[in-house]
């Protein structure tokens, strides 16, 4: 039998297993005999699929999700039930970690698209310093002062200003990974004007001789908040790529898929643009030093590096692909 028809042949039963592993896991108290009895009736049955996917296809998707999908359920028939920081210490660890790894290509785009705009936008108004106007929306271009740069600590909200960037940061990696529905269009958009602005931004402050000031004032909380939007811009392109290329199974479940893969990306991004935006409020603004700023930022840097490659495990992720099928 080919893969194919496997997979439509058994999917429902597959479908019914992975909802009471949902209910096992969410809803503990409200789980009766018969569902225990049908959890293990249906985890011995998908074990014997799992060993024929495994011995004939063991490099398809399918083999991969099954998998994952007969571990949980073990792990709920044979084990004990692990408790909710144990969850939530794997899930921001191994399984993140696993599934940035596993969608570094699209997160890679992310980044280069929002490189390239940086680099359109720094070379636009080196070439000509009114080009600014173009670039930046209506009014901001006039705000724009480098010899200014850094005025206005002390009166500062720190609080007020940290909260209204959290929430503002929050709204567009939602955006980014939202609009993933519109075919990757608008994810790219998104990520080419924001580079664009950066970049002209940059191009202002080098011409000003203030290059050293401005990354700065940026680095600090913008290697945090840059990863963040990478991440769900990724997510959002990889949405819009399984709407264009679903590959070998229905269009509908391969987008619904990659929602779900792409919603645990997004979950990644906010504690990051949490953190970025207290940086941004109390830390970038503040009367630091520059160099204590670019040490802020290196240090951020090197925490992130630190997160995925102790949480990148290749054996747990393995073990951990419910992100393809799910």
């Amino acid at each position: 039998m080919d893969i194919t028809s496997f997979w439509h042949k058994h999917k429902a039963s597959w479908a019914e297993l992975e909802q009471l592993v949902e209910r096992f896991t969410r809803q503990p108290r409200h789980i009766s005999a018969t569902d225990i009895d049908r959890l293990t009736q249906l985890y011995k049955k998908t074990s014997a699929h799992l060993a024929y996917v495994r011995s004939y296809h063991p490099a398809d998707e399918i083999t991969l999700y099954l998998n994952q999908l007969v571990l949980r359920a073990h792990n709920l028939a044979y084990k004990q039930r692990i408790g909710s920081w144990q969850q939530l210490k794997h899930f921001f660890g191994s399984y993140l970690m696993g599934l940035v790894h596993k969608r570094m290509s699209f997160i890679g785009v992310a980044a280069l698209l929002f490189i390239i705009g940086g680099i359109s936008g720094f070379a636009a108004v080196m070439v000509d310093p009114l080009n600014l106007y173009y670039v930046l929306p209506q009014g901001m271009a006039e705000q724009i002062d480098p010899s200014r740069l850094g005025e206005g600590h002390d009166s500062l909200d720190s609080p007020v200003i940290s909260t209204m960037i959290m929430t503002n940061n929050i709204k567009v990696a939602m955006l980014a990974f939202v609009s993933g529905i519109t075919f990757g269009i608008v994810p790219i958009y998104l990520l080419l004007f924001n580079g664009l602005l950066v970049g002209a931004l940059a191009a202002v402050y080098y011409q000003a001789d203030s290059s050293y000031a401005f990354w700065a004032y940026i680095l600090p909380h913008g290697v945090i908040e840059l990863t963040a939007i990478f991440i769900a811009g990724g997510a959002g392109l990889h949405m819009g790529y399984r709407l264009l290329v679903p590959g070998r199974y229905a269009r509908k479940h391969q987008f619904l898929e990659a929602a779900k893969e792409s919603a645990h990306l997004l979950l990644a991004t906010i504690p990051l643009l949490f953190i970025a935006g207290i940086i941004e409020g109390y830390i970038t603004p503040s009367s630091l030093s520059l160099e204590a700023k670019y040490i802020v930022a290196v240090g951020t840097l090197l925490l992130l590096i630190a997160w995925y490659l102790l949480g990148y495990r290749p054996d747990s992720h393995k073990a951990s692909l419910d992100l393809m099928s799910k």
